[in-house]
């Protein structure tokens, strides 16, 4: 629902930007139905995980911005900070960085959450680098499409699952794909390492799949992380091998404040890599504004969407 708010001020340590794009996420619409108790967001508010768009004041002690920077990142819509469905947001500018040239404001829009999560699972707890092989489970979506990327920015050799209809997706990210509903997890552990298992494991689907990531991992060396390792699992399989695991909760510091000043490094190295060549985001081809809000959080319920849906708000 459209309606009028106040225009924010840019207070201590924040930053006024005028808003150009907003990124949706799966949560945006698990908040909107009342079902994602995690993100602690009391209804009505203004939802919005994701922006893009350009400074329009900065407030007292901040130094690293200046009107007219176009900036992207993560900046609200959980706790009790407004997200970026809204001509302008008061942010604050740790959690943001200068958008790359390489990248339109729906593009830029699109990547905040999306890699904040994969980098913290990858190069975070499992510290990805060259010579690894690393499997992404899910490698077409949202979290999986960047995870690719950033794995094979440091060097890594990349795996990754999807269905059929993603398969030449994953491919054309330089992943190897894996056909999940007509290969077992004992068959491509095989193939592709031999028997031994992948050095890093990246779950961003969450239930059986993160099961399945226990028994895909390397023996004594591996590393599992699940961005939805929520649910009751047993943990024998990866104790057998010796492995470790790791959870991501990317919310964490917009509910805290504590480790803002890293989410917004993270968005620095995203643009590094995004001017490199090394990233890109895949977008859904629906174009959406202000009013259809609803229709495009309906694009990802209904799983209609083929990349990351993004609403253009001015």
């Amino acid at each position: 629902m459209l309606g009028e708010i106040d225009k924010p001020t840019a207070g201590p340590g924040q930053v006024l930007v005028r808003i150009k794009a907003s990124g949706v996420n799966p949560l945006d619409t698990k908040i909107r139905a009342g079902k994602a108790a995690h993100a602690q967001r009391t209804l009505p508010a203004v939802l919005g995980l994701d922006l893009a768009g350009v400074v329009e004041e900065v407030g007292p002690g901040v130094h690293d911005f200046a009107p007219g920077d176009e900036v992207f990142g993560m900046t609200g819509g959980v706790g009790d900070v407004q997200g970026s469905l809204a001509e302008y947001a008061a942010v604050d500018a740790r959690l943001i960085a200068r958008k790359p040239a390489a990248l339109t404001m729906r593009e830029a829009a699109a990547l905040p959450l999306v890699v904040i999560t994969a980098w913290e699972g990858l190069v975070d707890r499992a510290g990805v680098h060259a010579g690894q092989k690393v499997l992404i489970h899910g490698g077409a979506g949202g979290i999986g499409h960047v995870a690719v990327q950033i794995a094979r920015a440091r060097g890594a050799e990349v795996f990754a699952t999807a269905s059929p209809s993603r398969l030449k997706v994953v491919e054309s990210l330089g992943a190897v794909p894996i056909d999940y509903t007509s290969t077992t997890v004992e068959e491509y552990v095989a193939e592709h390492t031999g028997g031994e298992g992948f050095d890093i494991v990246f779950d961003t689907v969450g239930g059986s799949v993160l099961d399945a990531s226990f028994t895909a991992v390397r023996t004594y060396t591996g590393h599992v992380v699940s961005a939805l390792g929520w649910g009751t699992h047993s943990i024998a399989p990866l104790s057998f091998r010796g492995a470790t695991y790791s959870g991501v909760f990317t919310l964490l510091p917009l509910l805290t404040g504590r480790g803002r000043e890293h989410h917004g490094e993270i968005m620095r190295e995203a643009a590094a890599l995004a001017e490199a060549g090394s990233l890109t985001p895949l977008l859904d081809s629906g174009h959406f504004t202000l009013d259809d809000v609803a229709a495009a959080h309906a694009a990802i319920e209904n799983g209609t969407a083929q990349g990351k849906v993004v609403i253009e708000v001015s």
